[in-house]
């Protein structure tokens, strides 16, 4: 019975040893054959932490074949971590070994792998870091054709800019991105072109807008270091400055044209008030003609007029009413003989 249990155990133990080698022995015996120092209880202990042997036995023997090994701060206990952290670990050891290719010795595991869980892809970094890419001003997703600015005199340019940068792999992470690159460098073009005096000045030496924007540092706190500013193309626009001055000089004729309305309303309104006045007096003058007759019947009863003063004041009044219009006919009939 004891020899049936013994055999048993010794059965199962070695299923279990078998189904170990033909899940491990393949990945130890890279590690092994590589010298990635990885060993048969190290898979097996990867397994129990949820850690993926095959990605981190390939990443270290990739590694260690270009040249990469503990010293350069790529480990064991490292990938792990990085893998348990959501890191996407061959993209990060591809990244190092294509830093230490173009010997950039700014590029180490520790910073490689938080570039990488900061989200941005650390090989493409490094890329761009050797290769310099190019940036077209404005961006293509912006759907404008050229930056338009205006010089001093007026003139209208439309600029069409390219511009050249190298990923700052020690401010790629919290850096600013490519749009921030192109706002600034449209900014510094615009500000450039509109401190010239005249548009020609810009046409006959573009260069001057490049080393304008340039000496603004307008890299400063953006993941990229920017290597040049190309002005690619220049268009003269339209005159913008007489455009303005038109519409300021009928925006000043118009504001001369309600004051002067104002001042004829108000003289409507003066004459209006003038005659209103003649009015008033002419009624008044009425008011005191009606009472002449009332005086020179009071003046017959109580006496201190008599019958003989009465016909003399109505001959007076007779002969001047007479002389007022004999004038008024002659004055009437040279108007017409004028005529």
């Amino acid at each position: 019975m004891l020899t049936l249990v013994f055999l048993g155990l010794s059965l199962f133990v070695g299923l279990i040893v078998l189904a170990v080698l033909g899940r491990y022995f393949r990945l130890w015996l890279q590690s092994y054959a590589s010298d990635s120092g990885i060993g048969l209880f190290d898979l097996i202990a990867m397994s129990f932490k949820k850690v993926n042997p095959t990605v981190i036995v390939r990443s270290k023997i990739m590694a260690v074949q270009a040249g990469l090994g503990d010293s350069s701060g790529i480990t064991k206990q490292g990938l792990e971590e990085h893998y348990l952290s959501g890191g996407r670990v061959p993209l990060v050891v591809q990244a190092l070994i294509a830093a230490n290719k173009a010997k950039m010795t700014e590029l180490d595991f520790k910073l490689a792998t938080a570039i990488d869980l900061a989200g941005r892809n650390v090989r493409e970094a490094v890329q761009t870091s050797v290769y310099p890419k190019v940036i077209d001003c404005p961006g293509k997703n912006s759907g404008r054709e050229s930056l338009d600015a205006v010089a001093k005199n007026g003139i209208q340019l439309k600029v069409r800019a390219r511009v050249t940068v190298r990923t700052n792999l020690n401010q790629l992470i919290g850096g600013a991105t490519e749009e921030t690159i192109i706002a600034r460098v449209g900014e510094g073009i615009v500000s450039a072109i509109g401190s010239a005096e005249r548009h020609s000045d810009v046409l006959e030496n573009p260069d001057m807008i490049s080393k304008t924007v340039l000496a603004r540092r307008l890299d400063a706190n953006t993941a990229f270091e920017i290597v040049s500013i190309d002005i690619a193309d220049i268009d003269v626009g339209s005159n913008i400055g007489a455009r303005l001055q038109a519409d300021q000089a009928e925006a000043d004729m118009r504001v001369a044209r309600a004051n002067a309305e104002g001042r004829r309303a108000m003289a409507v309104a003066r004459e209006q008030e003038m005659l209103a006045s003649i009015e008033e007096s002419r009624a008044a003058l009425v008011d005191a003609e009606a009472e002449v007759p009332l005086a020179i019947a009071e003046a017959l009863t109580s006496g201190k007029l008599g019958i003989v003063d009465y016909y003399k004041l109505r001959n007076l009044q007779a002969d001047t009413e007479m002389r007022h219009t004999i004038s008024t006919v002659g004055v009437s009939g040279v108007a017409a003989q004028t005529s």
